[in-house]
C-alpha cells in the first residue's frame, strides 16, 4: 500500500502522503471520499517477521476486533477511531486526523521539557488511560511517539494494536512481545498476561522521559535493556523535582506494588498544585478530573498479591550495631492505666504482617541512632486498637534509596529498638518559657503517626509507632502536661508516595491532631509537606534526609530558603554526609589524592559536591572527577583514568548497585584502592556482591547505640516494656519527634495560662521551633530552617564480610 497507489481503502479513504513508520504500522493522511472529504489519518498494522499463517490470521482477528472494541471509547484523551477494516490481508485503522506535534517531536526539539508541563501531560494522560482500562482495553505501547499534543488537548493514539484486558489467545504464549521495549514494565517483557499496571509503568517511563530528557533505563539491545530493566532501579530522576514521587511510584519493578491509577492522579494533583497556576487553553486541556482506578475491574483474575501470599524477605542477621532505646524494669505501684491507642491505629501485630524487607537500591538495614543518658525509665506496654482495612491495601511500591533512608541491619533485636526517656522536667526543656501555670482542663491531644506499616519496611514503620506511643504514653504516666491525655493516631503510608497526601488531609481533618511524626521516608515526605504546612500541622520525621524538604529546591546551588514553616526533623540529611566522610579520608585514614566519580543523580552529584568542597579546604587534591551511567556494567575505561591518576582513595556518590561493580573492577585491574561512599552504598548487598569489598568505607545517619552510655541498659529495657516487635533502628528519632511534639504543646499550654487555646495548631510551629530539650539522640532543638542541631554520623568499613563501625562524629570538627 502506498501514497501513489489509486486505490481506494475499503472504496473510500484516498491515501494523500505517508506521515509515520513505526515497528508496528504506517501512517498516512488521507480523506474520506464519502464524506465530503474529512482528513483522516489512516494506520496500516505491520507484522512482527517471521510469524507463520496460522499466527499472522490468529493477529489479523485480534487487532481487528479490538480496533473495533476501541471505537467505543469517546474521550478527548484517546483518539477517535472511525472505522477498522482489511487491505490485501492485513488490519488497517481509521482514525481522526490531529495536527499537533507528537511527545517525541517536542523531546527531540525541546530537550527535557519543563516539570510543570510534563505533569499536565501525565495528568491528561492517565485520565485517558483510566477510560481504557475502564472499558477494558489495555493500550500496551504507552511511549512518546504515541501521545500527541495539540494546542488545547493531549491525545492517545495507537489503540488499534491494544490488548484487551482478558484476551488470550495461542499468540500469548508464542513469544512474541508487542510494544517498545524502554518502555515496557518488566512482566511485560516477560510476555505476561497484560493487566492495566503495563500502561501505568509505560506512562511512568514516558513521563521520566519527556522530564528527564531521555528514559529511565538504556541499553545497547534488547537482552542487555531487559536485563537492565529486570535487575536494576531506574535511574533517580535528577530535574523532575515534585514529579519524582510520581515516577517513582509509577516505575515499581512489581506490578502488585505498583501505584493505582486513583492513586497515581492523587499524586500528579499534587505535584501540580506546587507551581503557580496557569491559565490558557493548555492548562485547561491537561487539567486531572477524577480518576477511577479500575484495575481491579480490567483484570478478572487475582493479582499475583491476592493469590499468594507477599514474599517476606529474611530479617538482616543481627549484628553488635544494635540501635537501643530504654524502657525501665516496671511501672511504679498505682500507676495509671495506660491510655487507649486511637481506633484507627493499626495493632502492632496487624502491621508487621510480611514485615520482611523489600530489595529497595542503596539501603542499609537500618539507620545507627543515639541514645543519651536517661532521667527515668518507663515501661510501657504493647500496641492497641485494630488499623482499618482501607489503609492497608498491599497494592504498593518499594521506593528507590533517595525516597527512603534505612541504615544498617543492628543489633542484638536484629532491627533495633525504641527509647522511652521520661524527660521529667519543667519549662527549662524549652528556651524562654515560662512556669507551668494552672492545671488546664482535661483535653485529648492526638498525635498522628504517618510510616509504612505493612510491606518491606514496615519494620521500621512499626517501631517508629512504637516508639511514639511509647512518648505518648510516657507523657500521660507523668501528666508532663497537666490537664493534657496525649494519644497516637497512625496511619499506614506503605512508603508509598501516593499515600502520603491522603493520610496528610486525614491527619488535617482530625481538629484533635496538633503535631505528625514521620514520614519515614523523602518520597511520601514531598507529598505530605505542603497540606500539612497549609493547615500549620507540625510534623517531624525521624528518617527522612532529602535537603530540599528544610532547604528548598535550590540547597545544592548555595541558595537556601525554608519552604515550610511546620516541618522539622530529627535526623541529619545528605548535607552532612559528603564533609564528613572527607574529614575521615583526609584526617583519620591519611588520604591526600582523590578520584570523584557520581552517578548524575541528585543524590549522588549532592555528595560529591560536599565532599570535593570540603576535602579541598582540607588540603587535599581531586587528581580526577568522572560520572558514571548508573546502567552501565563496564568500567573498563574509568578504571585505566583512575589508575593513571595516582589516586590514593575513590569517592562514589550513588548508590551500591553502581558501587559494587565499580569496586570489583577497580580491584580485579590490580587499582587497590578504598572505594568510600555515602549511605547509598551501606547496604549489605553491596558486600554481598562484591567479593573485593574488604576495605571499602561508607557514612551512614547516626551513631550506633553501644557506642553511647545508656545503649545496653536501654537494649534490656525495651526488651522488658512488652511491645511485640523491637522498634527499628529509628526508633530513638521517633520518639524524640513525639516527644518535640509533646513539649510543643506544653509550651502552648504554659504560654495560655494553663490551658489550650483554640489556636493551638497555629501556635505550634513556633512552640517546636524555639525547644531544646535533652532527648533520646541527645541534644534536641532544630535550626532555622527545621533541622536538627545535633548532627551525628558514623563511617563505617567492611571488614570481615559486613560493615564495622570505625568513627562516629559530628557533621562539624
Amino acid at each position: 500500500m502506498t501514497e501513489q497507489n489509486p486505490e481506494l481503502i475499503a472504496g473510500r479513504y484516498q491515501l494523500l502522503e505517508r506521515i509515520g513508520q513505526g515497528g508496528m504500522g504506517r501512517v498516512w493522511r488521507g480523506v474520506d471520499q464519502q464524506l465530503f472529504g474529512r482528513e483522516v489519518a489512516v494506520k496500516e498494522i505491520l507484522f512482527p517477521p517471521g510469524l507463520d499463517d496460522r499466527d499472522r490470521a490468529t493477529l489479523v482477528g485480534r487487532f481487528t476486533g479490538e480496533a473495533r472494541a476501541a471505537v467505543t471509547l469517546s474521550h478527548p484523551g484517546i483518539i477517535t477511531i472511525h472505522d477498522v477494516v482489511e487491505h490485501h490481508g492485513a488490519p488497517v485503522i481509521v482514525m481522526e486526523f490531529i495536527r499537533g506535534q507528537s511527545l517525541a517531536g517536542a523531546i527531540r526539539e525541546e530537550g527535557r521539557l519543563p516539570v510543570q508541563r510534563v505533569a499536565e501531560i501525565g495528568s491528561a494522560m492517565l485520565d485517558a488511560l483510566a477510560e481504557a482500562h475502564h472499558a477494558r482495553i489495555i493500550h500496551r505501547d504507552i511511549k512518546p511517539d504515541n501521545v500527541l499534543l495539540t494546542k488545547d488537548r493531549v491525545v492517545l493514539t495507537d489503540f488499534g494494536i491494544a490488548h484487551l484486558a482478558d484476551a488470550t489467545t495461542r499468540l500469548s504464549h508464542s513469544g512474541i512481545v508487542i510494544g517498545t521495549p524502554q518502555y515496557m514494565s518488566p512482566e511485560q517483557l516477560e510476555g505476561k498476561r497484560p493487566t492495566p499496571a503495563n500502561d501505568l509503568w509505560a506512562l511512568g517511563a514516558t513521563l521520566y522521559h519527556a522530564v528527564e530528557g531521555r528514559p529511565p533505563f538504556e541499553a545497547e539491545g534488547l537482552h542487555a535493556l531487559a536485563v537492565a530493566v529486570f535487575t536494576r532501579p531506574h535511574r533517580p530522576p535528577v530535574h523532575a523535582g515534585p514529579l519524582a514521587p510520581v515516577l517513582d511510584a509509577l516505575l515499581t519493578k512489581d506490578p502488585a506494588q505498583r501505584v493505582g491509577a486513583a492513586e497515581a492522579a492523587e499524586l500528579l494533583a499534587s505535584a501540580l498544585e506546587s507551581f503557580p497556576s496557569r491559565t490558557g487553553s493548555a492548562a485547561a486541556a491537561t487539567k486531572p478530573g477524577p480518576v477511577r482506578d479500575v484495575s481491579a475491574e480490567a483484570t478478572p483474575t487475582p493479582t499475583a498479591r491476592e493469590a499468594e501470599p507477599s514474599p517476606v524477605s529474611p530479617v538482616p542477621t543481627p549484628t553488635a550495631r544494635d540501635h537501643a532505646s530504654t524502657a525501665r524494669e516496671a511501672e511504679p505501684p498505682g500507676a495509671e492505666p495506660e491510655p487507649p491507642v486511637r481506633e484507627d491505629a493499626p495493632r502492632a501485630e496487624e502491621a508487621v504482617a510480611g514485615a520482611g524487607r523489600d530489595p529497595v537500591p542503596g539501603r542499609a538495614g537500618s539507620t545507627p541512632t543515639l541514645v543519651p543518658p536517661t532521667e527515668a525509665l518507663v515501661a510501657l506496654g504493647g500496641a492497641g486498637g485494630k488499623g482499618h482495612g482501607d489503609e492497608a491495601s498491599a497494592l504498593r511500591r518499594v521506593l528507590t534509596r533517595r525516597s527512603v533512608v534505612l541504615g544498617t541491619a543492628l543489633a542484638t533485636l536484629a532491627v533495633g529498638s525504641a527509647l522511652t526517656w521520661t524527660l521529667a522536667g519543667d519549662d527549662s526543656h524549652r528556651r524562654g518559657a515560662s512556669g507551668n501555670g494552672p492545671a488546664a482542663s482535661p483535653v485529648t491531644v492526638v498525635i498522628g503517626v504517618d510510616a509504612p506499616l505493612s510491606g518491606g519496611l514496615s519494620s521500621w514503620g512499626v517501631g517508629i509507632k512504637n516508639s511514639a506511643d511509647l512518648a505518648a504514653r510516657n507523657a500521660n504516666r507523668t501528666a508532663h502536661v497537666p490537664g493534657v491525655t496525649f494519644e497516637i493516631k497512625a496511619l499506614d503510608d506503605e512508603a508509598s508516595p501516593a499515600k502520603g497526601r491522603p493520610n496528610a488531609s486525614r491527619f488535617v481533618a482530625d481538629t484533635a491532631v496538633l503535631g505528625v511524626v514521620g514520614p519515614l521516608n523523602s518520597g511520601v515526605a514531598q507529598t505530605m509537606v505542603e497540606p500539612l504546612g497549609q493547615a500549620n500541622l507540625v510534623t517531624v520525621s525521624p528518617g527522612n534526609t532529602n535537603p530540599a524538604l528544610t532547604l528548598g529546591p535550590d540547597w545544592d546551588k548555595g541558595t537556601n530558603s525554608r519552604p515550610y514553616k511546620a516541618y522539622f526533623r530529627t535526623v541529619a540529611t545528605d548535607v552532612d554526609q559528603g564533609p564528613f566522610a572527607a574529614r575521615y579520608l583526609h584526617d583519620e585514614a591519611g588520604k591526600s589524592k582523590l578520584y570523584v566519580i557520581d552517578d548524575n543523580s541528585a543524590y549522588g552529584t549532592g555528595l560529591t559536591s560536599g565532599f570535593s568542597t570540603e576535602f579541598r579546604k582540607l588540603g587535599g587534591s581531586v587528581v580526577g572527577s568522572d560520572r558514571v551511567d548508573p546502567a552501565a556494567s563496564d568500567f573498563s575505561g574509568l578504571v585505566a583514568k583512575v589508575r593513571a591518576s595516582g589516586a590514593d582513595a575513590v569517592y562514589f556518590g550513588g548508590y551500591h548497585t553502581t558501587a559494587a561493580p565499580l569496586s570489583r573492577q577497580l580491584k580485579q585491574a590490580g587499582v587497590n584502592l578504598p572505594l568510600m561512599g555515602g549511605d547509598g552504598i551501606f547496604d549489605q548487598q553491596f558486600v554481598a556482591t562484591n567479593a573485593r569489598a574488604e576495605g571499602d568505607l561508607a557514612t551512614n545517619i547516626g551513631v550506633p547505640a553501644e557506642d553511647l552510655p545508656a545503649g545496653a541498659t536501654f537494649i534490656e529495657q525495651y526488651r522488658k516494656a512488652g511491645y511485640p516487635e523491637p522498634a527499628g533502628s529509628y526508633g530513638p528519632y521517633a520518639y524524640d519527634a513525639a516527644w518535640a511534639v509533646i513539649e510543643g504543646v506544653k509550651a502552648v499550654v504554659a504560654a495560655n495560662g494553663g490551658t489550650l487555646p483554640a489556636d493551638a495548631r497555629t501556635k505550634m510551629p513556633q512552640a517546636v521551633a524555639e525547644l531544646s530539650f535533652d532527648g533520646v539522640t541527645g541534644p534536641v532543638a532544630f535550626d532555622d530552617f527545621g533541622d536538627t542541631v545535633n548532627r551525628r554520623l558514623t563511617v563505617y568499613a567492611v571488614k570481615g564480610g559486613g560493615w564495622t563501625a570505625v568513627k562516629s562524629g559530628s557533621r562539624t570538627p
